[in-house]
């Protein structure tokens, strides 16, 4: 798989300053922190919400 090398890292960081301005740069910064956050947040909610109805749910009782 692809990993960026510190030439590509340096030019991203130089596209997003002129992109956003460094005034920006921290906001954005946060922004995207708690993008991430609140994903995470939601996948450990969406697999809590599967393991309680794991246990809620009664085993289906098999007919002979």
């Amino acid at each position: 798989m692809w990993a960026p090398g510190m030439g590509e890292l340096f030019i991203l960081l130089i596209i997003v300053l002129v992109v956003f301005g460094a005034g920006k740069l921290p906001q954005v910064g946060r922004s995207l922190g708690d993008a991430i956050s609140e994903f995470k947040a939601g996948i450990n909610k969406k697999n809590d919400d599967k393991d309680k109805d794991k246990e809620t749910t009664p085993p289906e009782e098999k007919t002979s």
